[in-house]
């Protein structure tokens, strides 16, 4: 039913109408600094709160026995928590998407966050009697990786190469946009390298944060931005994603200069979906290459474990 203009949402909101209206808030508590995002659109109202000193997020997916996706859940964790508090999350997620851990015949754990992979490789132990397989150096999973980098690669990309390697043609760049945005060129099975740069929530922060006169704002709109703003508000927007995506447009075709011919491009990560509607060039977006990548990873190594 419709909800009563009495609840804390509505009475909170500054005014109805069918236009956007959207901000964010950074603030501390003690010694801890979180970030509020909210946005009031009529259609499709949320909000958002992360600490940002400890906030974490992991994605959960479930494959059956064909290989299918049966779901990806995103989860905020934090460094503090106990393997028994992250058990109980990682439940409440099975639970959620009606299905049960006890059936869980494997498991694989790609992190980047040291502390938080002792506490999840005992928590999935925990709920489901397997204790995972965590991607790290020395796994076998036939991306062959410039010596350089090869202790230096996360475990995220690995995974996600791995993927893009077994769905797309080469050559390809994936461009992963998380909280760093990267372009990983492979051509066959081999990891040549890739290039590193801030992220869009990144960049978004230091223009606020180092600008004195400028807001923080939300990206989250209802429509596509319009190239030039009317306010600062638009205006900082246009260039925060106008100026990510011709990024990534211009680095491609730096890429393709550089080896002499055209890339197949794939991206992923949250901030994709958020970009890739400003890019002149064709991306193909990917959200679930790294659960792909993983489930890739698992199945060569548990093969290898039966031999």
């Amino acid at each position: 039913g419709r909800s009563s203009v009495t609840d804390a949402y509505s009475q909170y909101e500054p005014w109805h109408a069918p236009s956007f209206y959207a901000g964010a808030l950074k603030f501390t508590v003690g010694q801890q600094k979180f970030y509020l995002e909210r946005n009031f659109y009529s259609k499709e109202k949320t909000d958002y709160l992360r600490n940002e000193l400890d906030g974490e997020e992991l994605s959960v997916g479930l494959f059956n026995g064909t290989g299918e996706l049966l779901f990806r859940a995103l989860l905020e964790t934090s460094r503090s928590k106990t393997r028994d508090q992250c058990a109980i999350e990682l439940l409440g997620v099975f639970q959620l998407y009606g299905a049960d851990a006890c059936t869980v015949d494997g498991a694989i754990l790609s992190s980047v966050v040291p502390p938080l992979t002792t506490i999840f490789t005992d928590a999935i132990a925990r709920l489901t009697g397997i204790p995972p397989m965590v991607v790290g150096p020395g796994i076998r999973t036939g991306l062959n990786i410039k010596a350089e980098i090869h202790n230096q690669l996360g475990s995220d990309i690995v995974a996600s190469s791995v993927a893009a390697i077994a769905k797309y043609p080469s050559p390809i760049v994936m461009v992963d946009m998380g909280t760093a945005t990267s372009l990983s060129l492979i051509v066959g099975s081999v990891y040549e390298g890739c290039i590193i740069m801030p992220g869009l929530a990144l960049a978004l922060d230091a223009l606020s944060e180092r600008a004195a006169a400028l807001p923080p704002i939300s990206i989250e709109t209802a429509s596509p931005v319009g190239l030039m703003g009317h306010t600062t508000e638009e205006a900082m927007r246009s260039g925060v994603l106008y100026g990510h995506a011709s990024m990534v447009d211009g680095m491609l075709e730096r890429i393709e200069e550089s080896i002499g011919q055209s890339v197949t491009t794939v991206a992923t990560g949250g901030n994709a979906p958020r970009i890739l509607r400003y890019c002149k060039r064709p991306i193909q977006y990917d959200a679930d290459l790294i659960m792909t990548g993983l489930y890739i990873e698992w199945g060569a190594w548990s093969s290898a474990e039966s031999e």
